[in-house]
């Protein structure tokens, strides 16, 4: 997602800049609908600089809050986001502290405990300090929170300059509150309410201080809310908008007490964490769950599940599965579909909401800045200022090539799956919409192939997924001047006309489907015969402006796999291209591949190992009948995830070669969590399973199944087909496997095909 600069010297335009790493410290990411908090380990924003902060629609709604004890910050014990990503739970302790230089040691270290937990609640984020003293005598603390309130934008933070910015004021507005606000240029008002309880006992504009008294064995909490709100003043200066977010912060009010509002907002505390709670299990109460004989597999599935739901968020069309955190917290067309198509047989509401919405945001008219035309699907979403001003063409973006198809190819396998034709009705118009893009401004010069170009200078200059300013080059390293079409868009396209036939035959346009059909072939013939390249044994990556292929070995060809484009008798060269040593590294598919001229295993796209890329690979590799190579991309992926926190696969990580007793190499920017890749290990399992849902049919199919070497069985909980609901174990004996029923609800068929 990172755009082009004109020149290799020139940094990339939106470009994210990096003089720190976000792997040199052990962050910590929350997220609950349009708001998100990336946490030191001890749940503190800014100590270091950083993209630590609370953020709320693109904006940092709190730059810094940092807790000290006299003066000097607790030494952390332990640090861990709960299981289900609900909440952060840090344990400290008080280092050594001398109250005067000369005296000696007057508090030892620890004797006191600090508890704190930190979680993120509709545009709010909660804080619990609680302090217990282990001493047999009394201790009085000086507790202080240092806060700040920078207001910047999204893009700010990532390393965008800007010439102006609005006004920014703080004021202590109650006896136990301080009110940051940010009169924005694009006259939305921001502002941060800090709320503590009890009422400190010294409280300034970028402080808080609270004498705490412990008697021995004695405890007392501290309890902070940072509550986000923009109101929107409109051309005339009134306010057309209140908060964003569909429900108000006064769900849980602070009553006054005469203990300084300490029992408020304990109860405040409380009632918001069990009501995140009940969020959390109502999510996931219905889905798909799997469990293994591995025990490491199953910490990296629970924790795709929770990353999953945690990136979820609620728009009025249904859920949608934000792309990733820091960077990507947002609706993103294309990696929402790809997440959708990923968890279909986990859980179809992910798909449902991202149809829904997609829908709902399709494009309807021409408008160069934001590389619209009728019927195009949205690239990405943006509400912050910079993208409210056009500083930035995020706003409403349409700028990609591939999110159009991939729309009709996810209705294609939601109704496939689910048969729900109220869905499809309801699509429908924007599905034809869609359609018709295609042909006439996705396919510029008449050819049948669907190419790029940006339409402003703003615009990202490369359109594919891989849209990096070097990622499409020729053989020589030149750069492929557009319009550019790329190889895995011919296979969405491919797949979407295939699917949107069957979809016209049911909507009793049956003109349409047999159109649909034929063009669907006719692409498949000129993809074969442009594209493939016996020279390299696979596909080139894209064709140029002149036609002229881009005899490049890439991951983009394994994709050509996933949707079936191409002919099987390529299947085995494009496999062999793949799994190559300069192709797989041992930890995955790299995007390049090693001795391409572009070649670099610390690039963005030009030799990282991406795991949604290596799932869909995976994927058409299990298509084409090559389970094997299949079992060996998820073995790889596998074996990164042992060596990720939590067992969590990021967006992406470098290409260097495995190399024995070391784990794979951390990409410096990568968001973690990230949608697309905590949904890969459920797509790389029904790879190797060849797991196939039918509605049509009423069956659910596996299609010559295996297990890789890493999982002897795997129980499949819920699997749910119409109003059949199974449950599955399926055991590995040596090479072959086998699929027993354990439970069953409903008259579905589950059939083993070898």
């Amino acid at each position: 997602m990172v755009a082009t600069a004109p020149d290799d010297e020139t940094l990339p335009q939106y470009h994210i800049e990096a003089q720190t790493s976000l792997v040199e410290r052990q962050l910590r990411s929350l997220k609950h609908g349009d708001a998100f908090a990336v946490l030191d380990s001890y749940g503190d924003i800014g100590v270091f600089p950083g993209p630590e902060g609370l953020y709320f629609q693109d904006t940092r709604f709190l730059s810094r809050l940092e807790l000290t004890v006299e003066g000097q910050r607790p030494m952390l014990l332990g640090s861990v986001v709960q299981d289900d990503n609900g909440a952060l739970s840090v344990d400290l302790t008080t280092p050594d502290i001398r109250l005067d230089a000369g005296d000696e040691t007057s508090i030892p270290r620890e004797i006191i405990a600090l508890e704190r937990t930190k979680f993120l609640f509709r545009g709010t984020c909660y804080d619990r300090i609680g302090l217990r003293n282990y001493d047999t005598k009394p201790r009085h603390l000086r507790v202080s929170l240092s806060f700040d309130a920078d207001f910047r934008d999204l893009f700010e933070v990532r390393g965008s300059d800007r010439a102006r910015r609005g006004k920014r004021s703080v004021e202590v507005t109650a006896e136990n509150e301080v009110t940051y606000r940010y009169d924005g240029l694009d006259r939305r008002l921001r502002t941060t309410r800090l709320r503590f309880g009890p009422k400190p006992a010294r409280l300034e504009a970028h402080k808080a201080e609270f004498e705490v008294k412990l008697a021995p064995g004695g405890r007392a909490s501290i309890f902070v809310r940072a509550i986000c709100d923009t109101v929107d003043h409109g051309r005339d200066g009134a306010a057309v908008v209140g908060s964003a977010l569909p429900f108000t912060h006064a769900a849980y009010p602070s009553p006054r007490r005469e203990d300084g509002h300490s029992k408020g907002e304990g109860m405040t505390f409380a009632l918001a964490y069990r009501d995140a709670r009940r969020d959390l299990r109502k999510a996931t109460a219905n889905i798909t769950t799997i469990e293994s004989s591995n025990d490491q597999f199953n910490e990296a599935a629970c924790r795709s599940t929770a990353d999953l739901y945690m990136l979820l968020s609620r728009t009025p069309n249904g859920v949608y599965p934000y792309a990733g955190i820091p960077w990507y917290s947002t609706v993103f067309g294309r990696d929402g579909i790809i997440t959708a198509m990923m968890t279909l047989w986990i859980d179809p509401e992910i798909a449902k909401g991202v149809l829904r919405h997609l829908a709902a945001t399709q494009a309807t008219t021409v408008d160069p800045a934001a590389d619209a035309q009728p019927g195009k699907v949205l690239h990405e979403t943006r509400n912050g200022e910079m993208a409210i001003l056009g500083e930035v063409p995020f706003r409403l973006y349409y700028g990609t090539i591939d999110a159009t198809p991939l729309f009709v190819m996810l209705a294609g396998q939601y109704y496939e799956q689910t048969g729900d034709l109220a869905t499809i009705k309801a699509i429908w118009p924007n599905l034809l919409a869609a359609l018709n893009w295609i042909d006439e401004y996705g396919d510029r010069d008449g050819d049948g192939f669907v190419e790029y170009a940006r339409e402003t200078e703003k615009g990202l200059a490369n359109q594919g997924w891989k849209d990096s300013h070097d990622s499409i080059f020729h053989a020589d390293g030149r750069m492929a001047q557009g319009p550019i079409a790329l190889c895995e868009v011919q296979g969405y396209v491919y797949a979407a006309k295939k699917g949107a036939s069957k979809l016209a035959a049911l909507m009793g346009d049956e003109r349409l489907s047999d159109r649909l059909k034929d063009e669907a072939e006719r692409l498949r013939q000129a993809f074969d015969e442009k594209f493939y390249l016996p020279e390299i044994g696979t596909y080139a990556i894209a064709l140029d402006g002149q036609k002229r292929p881009c005899a490049v070995r890439s991951s983009n060809a394994g994709h050509a796999l996933f949707t079936g484009i191409a002919y099987p008798e390529r299947a085995e060269s494009v496999a062999a291209a793949l799994m190559s040593k300069d192709g797989f590294n041992g930890w995955g598919v790299r995007t390049i591949a090693s001795g391409e001229a572009r070649y670099n295993p610390m690039s963005y796209h030009n030799g990282s190992i991406w795991p949604h890329d290596n799932a869909l690979i995976a994927l058409g590799l299990a298509r084409y009948g090559l389970k094997a190579e299949a079992a060996r991309v998820f073995e790889g992926q596998h074996g990164a995830s042992l060596y990720q926190e939590g067992r969590r696969l990021p967006e992406l990580f470098c290409g260097f070669i495995q190399r024995k007793q070391r784990g794979p190499t951390n990409y410096p920017v990568a968001c973690s969590p990230q949608a697309w890749a905590a949904a890969a290990p459920f797509a790389f399992l029904a790879a190797c399973l060849g797991l196939e849902l039918r509605h049509d049919r009423n069956r659910i199919r596996f299609r010559d199944p295996i297990l890789p070497a890493f999982l002897d069985d795997v129980l499949i909980r819920n699997l749910k087909l119409g109003d059949s609901h199974v449950d599955l174990l399926i055991h590995r004996h040596g090479s072959d496997v086998t699929v027993n029923v354990v439970r069953r609800t409903g008259d579905a068929q589950v059939v083993l095909l070898k």
